[in-house]
């Protein structure tokens, strides 16, 4: 299932009309279409690639409470590279964006740290193919600017039985500066002041909604990262760590027509219908010891995750948080998580994602927990395109890399277009498996010493770039 070409099928189905075809004929059309869109998303500069804030010589600043004065730090804010492959983009950011952060008034010590990220996101996402994988503590994906989200848990629970976890959106809110981010307690070198700042919501100043939850924004103002602006449609926010792209939280009304008018997309998950907490979502029975707290004013419906369920139908997401619709930076349609908010403007659960992701996940993007281990396990390969800003430059397509036979048991010839300089044989994930320097002509691989699965040619010369899967059974 490829989510960028769904509004193609009908285009597919008229050729199919207008040149008559039998069934062999047709599916060899609707094959070679998507392959030919297939290379085309790969190489194309696409947002996955371009959305990226790079950073232009700003600097992190910070609040400091009782002074209105942001302090500025020496730790570069934003970006600092994006590279790409065939299959990959490739993020490292410190994490700090170019707006002050803090200060978090809940006695949070830490400062918005330096935590020297690298970030993989797959450029062509693909929705989970088993279990869909539930969205973990620490970082889910990574907002344009380098800042991470979390989840909507604060790694808390009632009673420390992991039964009723707490909602950070509403545990947290004090702690929360004027852009709506905190920073998580860094225990590794730098010591407890090098937080991971990041953000479990939508990334708006308070000041945006019609009904004020903080006061911060008063004595300690910042931009964010944009302002909901209901006549247009959100820009795209970052990406979840599948791959699919994060938008803010207004949309087309209709999903497959850009010129529908614009609304708030709503989540479709809402509070139960509960006063007391002796059950959970699914309608487990619990045992009395494994109650939470009766729902009252010190608890009200919303301060626990398991206050919420998901009512297919009820909004206009499913229960990942996101939906099938074309976009400014997607028109030929995609799947995107929205960041909900609810009719005043503030931050609706389950604020990025639902549940589960909707796709297959990078899983390199965690870290290992633990003083002094790095943020994430992302190593970026050799070969890699950096991206300056500039999307007036590079990679034009070539769709002269043929290949056969392809699926193969062992080999295949490769037959290069003019010019090549590299020829790069990949797996998915992008790690480089084998590299040939200046190849001419025909070229043999032997895939015999790979496991079977799907690999990844790249053909690159001075102003072309050719891209070809081949399957190894």
């Amino acid at each position: 299932m490829l989510p960028r070409t769904w509004y193609l099928i009908k285009p597919i189905r008229a050729a199919a009309v207008l040149f008559p075809m039998n069934p062999t004929q047709l599916m060899r059309f609707v094959l070679l279409a998507v392959l030919s869109l297939l290379v085309a998303s790969l190489q194309a500069q696409g947002p996955e690639i371009t959305s990226w804030t790079l950073n232009g010589g700003e600097t992190g600043s910070y609040y400091v409470q009782g002074n209105s004065t942001p302090q500025t730090m020496t730790t570069l804010a934003n970006v600092q590279a994006v590279q790409y492959n065939a299959v990959n983009v490739y993020i490292t950011a410190t994490g700090i964006p170019d707006y002050p952060t803090g200060p978090f008034l809940d006695g949070n010590p830490s400062l918005a740290g330096d935590n020297g990220y690298i970030f993989r996101i797959p450029r062509d996402p693909q929705p989970a193919s088993g279990t869909s994988m539930e969205p973990p503590l620490g970082h889910i994906g990574v907002l344009k600017n380098g800042v991470p989200i979390y989840n909507a848990e604060d790694a808390m629970s009632y009673n420390g039985q992991g039964i009723w976890l707490r909602n950070a959106v509403y545990w947290e809110n004090d702690g929360m500066d004027c852009s709506k981010g905190h920073p998580a307690p860094n225990m590794g070198p730098g010591g407890l002041a090098q937080g991971r700042y990041h953000h479990h919501q939508n990334p708006v100043a308070f000041t945006t909604a019609g009904v004020l939850l903080s006061s911060i924004c008063t004595l300690y103002p910042a931009a964010s990262l944009y302002s909901p602006d209901p006549n247009a449609h959100s820009p795209l926010l970052g990406y979840a760590f599948d791959g699919y792209p994060i938008y803010g939280c207004f949309g087309y009304d209709d999903p497959a027509d850009p010129n529908s008018g614009i609304r708030r997309i709503e989540s479709s998950y809402a509070t139960r219908n509960i006063t007391v907490r002796e059950t959970l979502p699914d309608g487990t029975v619990l045992q009395p010891a494994q109650y939470g707290p009766g729902v009252n004013a010190q608890y009200p419906l919303g301060a626990y995750i398991q206050d919420y369920e998901y009512v297919a139908g009820s909004g206009d997401l499913d229960e990942h948080n996101g939906r099938f619709c074309v976009t400014p930076e997607y028109p030929g349609g995609t799947y995107a998580y929205f960041a909900t908010a609810d009719a005043d403007l503030n931050s609706a659960y389950p604020y990025f994602i639902g549940d589960t992701y909707y796709g297959e996940v990078a899983n390199d993007n965690f870290g290992i927990p633990g003083p002094g281990n790095p943020a994430t396990n992302v190593t970026v390969p050799g070969g890699v395109t950096d991206w300056t800003g500039n999307t007036a430059v590079l990679e034009q397509v070539d769709a002269s890399l043929s290949v056969w036979p392809n699926p193969t048991s062992d080999q295949v010839r490769v037959i290069l277009p003019a010019g090549t300089t590299e020829l790069v044989l990949m797996a998915v994930d992008g790690r480089v498996l084998n590299t040939w320097l200046a190849p001419t002509g025909m070229l043999p691989v032997d895939l015999a010493d790979h496991a079977a699965g799907t690999y990844v040619l790249r053909a690159q010369g001075a102003n072309t770039v050719a891209v070809a899967r081949v399957v190894r059974e």
